[in-house]
């Protein structure tokens, strides 16, 4: 059974949004187990990253670095596993883009033990948003501007 009910589940991913957003690195290692991993599609340099002191070092970096932010969009979480799965947007307002995309979590002794990311579509520097094509994220209720603005 699991360690935490789908609502703590939820709350641990905002927490954990709302960390990435700081660029809070002991709030972000605070997050993990300490042999957590994140997987990513290929094409970034040094995936996955593993161990939370290292996801915390990679958000941080960007946030600094890149001006990333992100929203959820959605969260599902399961009622009879360790998982649950989210929408979310990564805006780079350093550099005017943004990537929408899944991920799939497992939580592991009330903590993310694994966090799987799947991409809306390859990483396209030619547009401004990289999204799925004829998807209507304002009409859904998606956020269309980052946080904050």
């Amino acid at each position: 059974m699991s360690d935490l009910s789908p609502e703590q589940r939820a709350a641990l991913i905002r927490r954990y949004f709302a960390a990435c957003n700081a660029g809070d690195h002991q709030a972000l290692v605070s997050c993990f187990t300490p042999d957590a991993v994140h997987y990513f599609p290929p094409g970034l340099p040094d995936v996955p990253w593993r161990g939370a002191d290292t996801i915390a070092r990679k958000w941080v970096w960007c946030v600094q670095t890149l001006g990333s932010r992100w929203t959820i969009e959605k969260i599902l979480c399961s009622a009879d596993s360790d998982e649950a799965v989210i929408e979310w947007t990564h805006w780079k307002t350093g550099q005017d883009t943004a990537l929408r995309g899944d991920e799939w979590y497992v939580f592991r002794d009330g903590l993310i033990a694994e966090i799987r990311a799947y991409y809306a579509s390859p990483a396209d520097r030619s547009v401004r948003i990289n999204e799925l094509a004829d998807f209507d994220y304002a009409g859904r209720g998606y956020a269309i501007t980052p946080p904050g603005d």
